[in-house]
């Protein structure tokens, strides 16, 4: 028998992030390593790391010190890995680094730390210059895509369907009904703030059926809900040559026996065509929720950002979904400070915060990123102006997401049901309230477990959150 082997998962960051973890996971398991709760001693510390912001940044490295201080050897993968590398590497010798490129071998590289061996880190590259996935690549069994840790579609050498976990090895490392499924890496956008295109690489789609055998696998696993994450949902299918593959593919993942909601995250405003509005709104099992990527509200800056849009577009975006569907969910998140950034421009913002009724919305200072545009444009907006900007909109955020959470009281509600308090008392979140990123429902009710959908009303709303209790007709455990 091979010698034990245990290694602990620590990830950091945002939903792609996890999914990347539980197919490194998956692997680990399947090539002999034992996988071990976080913080527990393991022979490995495996971190995926963040590498979004000066904040990710450093919660990465701090990460990785208190890894080491704990014994065992470290090893950093994850987006702060690759696009530093070599760099890491040499500033942080207590980790070891790997890429992207290392994750289709991760027992091999696993191994290598085990036994002594120093990894070579690779030197960053732009991924944007990867080129492109031919269709006879897409068709191969296991296919690794550098630079995204996914694979094309599954099917054997002589064309047989393979099972999901033989073609894709996904171990679920958190349990509970609720489970992110994405569906594209990389991103073609060109946002002159943004560094991810440069280390995630271009836009890859996956393969329609490929998603749907995974969301089957899922719910064959216990999860109830499937919250679909990339780094930009509506370009999903343009590689495929199919600008309405994701108006297709929700319908399809609604249709998975044992699912009961299917959600959406990142949507492009200037991509969200009416055709997805109407998926989005009128597809039972598809909830109305809108993670809207508006960034900011003013057209002039927008444009300095190469983005589209401004307020009034983005006001008739809002207006157009509520008419379908009233209580749908919307949420955002917002860059203030950039380059150049004017009062006037600023107070546009401000003025779309208080017209928009979202439900939650972050708030991020600017900060220069390595390789991008924006790193060079002049007028910087002084720290201290972006720092008084920053605080003055997170407290209108706070005011304005707790007028839109009293909007609700009085509403009725589908709540999924994720964690038993005690003495009658749950948590779970309504259909506008998304995993992690949201507010939460505090549910009062009986008999209930987790992973039941319970019809509720709405009686409190304590900030972004809402308290609700069970609806009589409902029945003791809920309605799937």
């Amino acid at each position: 028998m091979s010698p034990r082997r245990t290694v602990s998962l620590v990830t950091l960051g945002c939903a792609r992030n996890e999914v990347d973890s539980e197919e490194l996971a998956g692997r680990l398991s399947a090539g002999g390593w034992e996988l071990v709760d976080e913080g527990t001693e393991a022979d490995v510390t495996l971190v995926n790391t963040c590498g979004f912001i000066d904040a990710a940044k450093q919660d990465s490295i701090n990460t990785l010190l208190e890894a080491a201080e704990n014994g065992g050897r470290v090893v950093a993968a994850g987006c702060m890995a690759e696009r530093y590398g070599s760099e890491l590497a040499e500033a942080l010798p207590e980790a070891q680094v790997i890429g992207f490129d290392d994750y289709a071998a991760i027992t091999d590289r696993l191994d290598d730390v085990l036994e002594g061996r120093t990894l070579v880190p690779h030197d960053p590259r732009d991924r944007r210059t990867l080129l492109p996935i031919s269709p006879a690549e897409r068709g191969s069994a296991q296919l690794h895509i550098p630079g995204h840790g996914g694979f094309a579609d599954a099917a054997g050498a002589d064309g047989t369907e393979l099972p999901y976990r033989a073609a894709i090895p996904r171990r679920r490392l958190t349990g509970g009904p609720v489970a992110n499924l994405k569906i594209a890496s990389g991103c073609d956008r060109r946002c002159t703030f943004c560094a991810i295109p440069a280390f995630r690489g271009a836009y890859i789609s996956r393969r329609p059926d490929e998603i749907v055998r995974e969301a089957e696998w899922l719910a064959s696993e216990g999860v109830r809900e499937v919250f679909l994450v990339s780094e930009n949902s509506t370009s999903y299918g343009k590689d495929l040559g199919d600008v309405r593959a994701l108006e297709k593919l929700l319908p399809r993942l609604a249709g998975v026996e044992g699912l009961d909601r299917v959600r959406v995250s990142y949507l492009q405003p200037a991509e969200v065509r009416p055709g997805l509005v109407d998926v989005l709104t009128g597809t039972p099992g598809v909830v109305p929720y809108f993670d809207l990527s508006f960034q900011h509200a003013s057209g002039t800056l927008l444009r300095r950002m190469r983005r589209f849009g401004d307020r009034e577009r983005f006001l008739e975006l809002l207006d157009t979904v509520r008419s379908r569907v009233p209580e749908a969910g919307a949420r955002s998140n917002f860059i203030v400070g950039f380059p150049g950034e004017t009062e006037a421009e600023f107070e546009d913002l401000v003025a779309f915060l208080e017209a928009a009724r979202l439900d939650a919305i972050g708030v991020f200072g600017y900060s220069d990123e390595d390789g991008t545009e924006a790193r060079e444009h002049p007028n910087k907006v002084p720290e201290e102006v972006v720092a008084e900007r920053v605080d003055r909109l997170n407290r209108l955020s706070e005011e304005l997401m707790a007028q839109r959470a009293e909007e609700r009281v009085g509403e009725e509600v589908t709540v999924l049901v994720e964690t038993v308090l005690e003495d009658g008392a749950y948590e779970g979140r309504s259909e506008h309230q998304a995993p992690e990123v949201d507010g939460s429902t505090i549910l009062y009710g009986e008999g209930l477990a987790a992973g039941d959908l319970v019809r509720a009303t709405v009686v409190q709303a304590v900030g972004a959150d809402l308290v609700a209790e069970q609806d009589e007709e409902a029945g003791e455990a809920g309605d799937r």
